[in-house]
Order: C-alpha cells, then structure tokens, then sequence
C-alpha cells in the first residue's frame, strides 16, 4: 500500500470504529484533498503531521486537528484489522490506487468514494461491462428476458455489473457466469456474508467475478448505501439495461431517473406492461424487446453531467 493510499485508508476507513473515531465521509475528503493539492501536500504527508501543524498548515480548529489525530493513532489496530481482511481476500482500492475505477473517476467526479473494499481481480474493471438492474420481486418472464439479454451482451463481448441483490441483480450474474463473461457486483451490505458461498469464492478466485463495497465487509444494509451503489453500477456500465421497475418510487426507479438525467452511460428499457418501465421509457430510456441485439455501441448519452463540480483532473487521479 502507497503512502497515500495508506493515509486514504486512515482517514476514511470506518474499521476499528472505537468512541472518537469519525473517519471523513467522501465530500468532506474532497474538500480536504482539495484544499492539500492547492497547498502542495499529498495525503501520505498528513501522516507526519502533528496537532499544531494541521492547525497552522491546514487552518484546522483544536477539535477539527484532534480528530485527524485520532484518526492517525487507530492506523496500528486498523493495519491489523486490514490484514485480516486480506487473508479472506478482502482488499482495499483508494484513489490513490491506479486499480480505482477508472470510469467512476472520469463520470462521478468528486462524487467518487475514497475507497472501495474489493474482493478479486481489479483488472476486471477495465472491462467493458453491461448493468442490470430491476425489483428484487420477479416474475418468470422477467427472468427469462434477464437471461436471453445477459446472453445477447456477452455475445457482444460485454461483461455484467450489477448490485448484487436477489432478483434481477443475482439472475443477472449467474446468468454471466453461465455465458463465461465476467461480473462486477457493487455491493450495499455485507461482502464477508456473500463470501460464505463457495461456488462464488471460487469464480472470485478464478478471476470471473469482482466484488465492490464502499461499506466495511461486515456492513448490514442502508438504503442510502444502496441508493448510492446505484451509481457506481451505472458510471461503470457501457449501457445498462433496466428489467423491472416500480413507477415512482423504489431504487430502480431512483437510479435510472438519476441516470436519464446526469446521462452516465445510455438507459436501456425493457418494453413491456410494467408501467414503471414504460414511463421511464417515456422519460428517454431505450426501448428493448426479446430481440434486441445486445449491442450498446452504436447509442451515446449527451456529455457527462457530473454529480458535484469537477475541480481539476489532477484532483481527481490522485485524491
């Protein structure tokens, strides 16, 4: 681990939580990662500072500089905890690290979390990946049209990224697997508790699937984290195609209403009854049927509308 790769993990990491522990969340990092590129410091420099220098270099108050000190003093029990990680095949990826997502970097922006946890081959983020999303609730028909596009895609050559969650996200990925093309999965809970099965430790081992958390392994679910995974699957994604989805409401609904309109990568439909889908059809996501194709080559969003102002791409690569 970098040097700032390490102070990333430091700063930001929620392991080894104890009282007085309050790691940065990611717009607070932002703006401290900001504020050390206009000042010419890197991250890992923050690790030799003392309490009077994040108060003189950094304009920090007293509280605001005895935070990041006890932040910084956790970093032994939290090397030892990230150990331990590793030795399940848990690691962690900052933005630091050139394994970052690249496409979460060039889309979201400072949107971007500081680091993911990842279980497997990172390399498998630089492969040109499908999404699939849709309701943890389905019918046969939805499964059978998961299925035939998963195998449409992969035919283009397409990998698949996906929530993680029952229901589309799950048919979704074991379909992929079933076509030999790789998967992503952006998890919103627990990563330690998927690992359990050992079919999927195995494919994560053979490099075929990549496992992608902003929440410590151990996490329950959020629905705030979820909604926000939502994201990540589509900055990823070539195109992404959406299967079942409520009207107005639901995660589904939330992440391609946020898709259609900061334009990550094309929304792909599902034409059928469901009048969820067919209104976000009528918001301008791509209509597709039993005989689509798969290839999402030939369709491009408007530029990029990013979540939060970009500030300088250096900012971006390195923080």
């Amino acid at each position: 681990m970098s040097r700032n790769a390490e102070a990333i993990t430091i700063f930001c990491s929620h392991l080894c939580m104890a009282e007085g522990i309050l790691p940065f969340e990611p717009k607070e990092w932002g703006d401290l990662a900001a504020r050390l590129m206009t000042l010419n410091y890197q991250p890992g420099d923050l690790l030799d500072f003392s309490l009077q220098d994040f108060q003189d270099i950094l304009s920090c108050t007293e509280d605001e500089a005895s935070r990041m000190m006890r932040l910084i003093d956790r970093s032994a029990s939290l090397r030892f905890e990230l150990e331990k990680y590793e030795s399940m095949g848990i690691q962690v990826i900052t933005r630091a690290d050139a394994e970052y997502p690249k496409q979460l970097k060039k889309k979201l922006g400072n949107a971007c979390p500081p680091l993911f946890y990842a279980a497997g081959d990172p390399a498998l983020l630089n492969r040109d990946c499908v999404g699939y999303v849709g309701s943890r609730d389905v019918a046969p028909s939805d499964i059978e049209f998961t299925k035939k596009t998963v195998a449409a895609t992969a035919g283009k050559g397409y990998a698949v990224v996906s929530g993680g969650a029952k229901g589309i996200d799950s048919i979704s990925a074991s379909s992929a697997m079933a076509e030999g093309v790789a998967v992503i999965e952006y998890l919103s809970d627990s990563m330690q508790r998927k690992m359990r099965d050992s079919g999927l430790v195995q494919e994560i081992r053979d490099g075929r699937v990549l496992l992608m958390s902003v929440v410590v392994p151990t996490a329950g679910f959020n629905v705030g984290v979820a909604m926000m995974r939502n994201r990540y699957v589509y900055a990823q994604s070539s195109g992404t195609v959406i299967i079942r989805s409520d009207k107005g409401k639901g995660g589904t609904w939330a992440g391609a209403t946020e898709n259609l309109k900061h334009a990550w990568c094309p929304t792909f439909c599902r034409d059928c009854e469901y009048p969820g889908n067919q209104e976000l059809i009528k918001l301008g996501a791509i209509p597709v049927t039993d005989d689509w194709d798969g290839d999402v080559s030939k369709y491009h969003t408007e530029p990029v509308k990013p979540v939060e102002p970009v500030r300088k791409p250096e900012q971006i690569s390195m923080f």
